[in-house]
């Protein structure tokens, strides 16, 4: 029987059973995102532009050290996902013992990383001499806290992969309240500034993580963590370093294209950085719900399989594929349409509000097509195709955005020239997954008729 946090991903009717799975997770990653809005808020109401932009110009390098971490999550996600669907007590406990032990070791490495590198990645990426003092702090103090962050993003991944995705949300929900009554006291009451945003972020983060792992120590059936029993099992690790590896390197390519465009965008000032930065932060809401749809085509996809519920595939696809675009284009629209109030709970400053709505206004209306690429490769994630997918979006999205700053950006130096990149590559790689997904499928099927299933 069920517990009730659980969703049967394998058994029933699907569209009711998606939306289920996906509301607890737009709501959590929104509630992640408040983390770094109330950061932004706050500095750019309380410290001025420039705190504004030391915050908002960490993202993306930030982004580029962590993903590699994020990516072997997803192969816990998907492991402990197809062992669950097959009813496999033995495999399960060992994934998520590995996995939580390797949430840990990726935390205290970034820490390292994060700290010895922050000031030389941010000098590379030519932020302004007004801004690199206080991005450095920021990044320095935010690093400090990456066990923490690892360890409540592979706990998470372990619940989503049995269907819960309601208790992280309330994990999330707490964390989030602290962090902004943090805020306040740390930059209101205390002027620390960025060092205070930060502070506060790893605070909650921290606390995000013990809950989570509280939670997994009182799982009732096959899923429950045993903190005595934590252990690197060799296969597992390998298994989990097989489908999260090839995530993790996109995701870092991705991020590699992205401080290329903050880089540029830097060279516009610190107001442009500091509009890019209220305008990056509106559409994370937009991409964050969308990204829920792609972990519930990657968790349902892999229970499926691991229940060999083949023919459950399609219908997975077709119905995240239609969520994907409905939430996209909605809530795309809602933030276009509404851009200067908006813009306005960041900066008062025209000019700031200025360069954001630049960027919203090219990025937001057609982001369904970044929801309809990442849903395209959670299908094939939880098809266990992770090398697949991470060809195909390194060479579509970050390959032709690195060109496309070499080329066209330097020979048309504007902000839209350089935004209009992503809407491009997003449509063509989308296309090369739609591709990839229809020739997995074809070898699945070919596999199931030569072993007579």
């Amino acid at each position: 029987m069920k517990k009730s946090y659980e969703i049967d991903m394998c058994n029933g009717p699907l569209l009711r059973k998606l939306l289920l799975f996906a509301l607890p997770l737009m709501l959590s990653g929104i509630l992640q995102l408040l983390f770094n809005a109330a950061d932004i808020i706050v500095v750019g109401r309380f410290s001025g532009s420039h705190a504004l932009a030391a915050v908002g110009s960490t993202s993306s390098l930030i982004n580029l050290l962590v993903n590699l971490f994020i990516g072997f999550s997803i192969g816990a996600n998907v492991l402990t996902a197809q062992y669950y669907g097959a009813k496999d007590r033995k495999n399960v406990h060992e994934t998520i013992h590995t996995s939580i032990l390797l949430s840990l070791a990726g935390g205290i490495i970034l820490i390292a990383v994060g700290v010895l590198l922050a000031r030389p990645l941010l000098e590379l990426m030519a932020t302004p001499e007004d801004v690199l003092d206080h991005a450095t702090l920021y990044m320095t103090i935010y690093f400090c806290g990456m066990p923490a962050t690892m360890l409540y993003n592979f706990g998470a991944a372990i619940l989503r992969a049995i269907g819960d995705t309601r208790r992280p949300l309330y994990y999330l929900f707490t964390a989030g309240v602290v962090n902004i009554v943090l805020n306040m006291i740390f930059v209101i009451l205390f002027q620390m500034g960025v060092a205070g945003v930060a502070l506060a972020t790893i605070i909650s983060q921290t606390l995000s993580a013990i809950l989570v792992v509280r939670c997994l120590t009182k799982l009732g059936g096959i899923c429950r963590l045993e903190l005595k029993q934590l252990k690197i099992y060799p296969q597992k690790l390998l298994r989990i370093v097989q489908i999260g590896l090839p995530a993790g390197l996109q995701g870092a390519v991705f991020s590699i294209s992205n401080v290329l465009i903050q880089s540029s965008v830097n060279s516009f000032g610190s107001i442009a950085m500091a509009g890019n930065t209220a305008a990056a932060n509106l559409e994370g809401f937009v991409y964050t719900s969308m990204n829920a749809v792609y972990q519930t085509a990657l968790s349902f996809t892999s229970q499926n399989i691991g229940a060999g519920k083949y023919e459950r595939i399609g219908m997975i696809l077709r119905r995240c594929l239609a969520l994907v675009t409905v939430i996209g284009l909605a809530l795309g629209g809602l933030v276009v349409l509404l851009h200067q109030p908006l813009l306005g709970i960041y900066s008062t400053d025209p000019e700031v509000i200025s360069y954001g709505t630049i960027r919203l206004f090219i990025i937001c209306l057609p982001y369904f097509l970044c929801g309809i690429m990442d849903t395209l490769v959670g299908m094939l994630r939880g098809m266990n195709y992770s090398i697949l997918p991470m060809l195909a979006s390194i060479a579509g999205v970050c390959g032709l955005r690195i060109v496309w700053i070499f080329t066209v950006f330097r020979w048309n130096h504007t902000l839209f020239t350089l935004y209009i990149s992503y809407p491009l590559t997003w449509g063509l790689t989308a296309c090369v997954h739609f591709g990839c997904y229809l020739w997995a499928r074809k070898q699945m099927d070919s596999r199931r008729r030569q072993a007579g299933l």
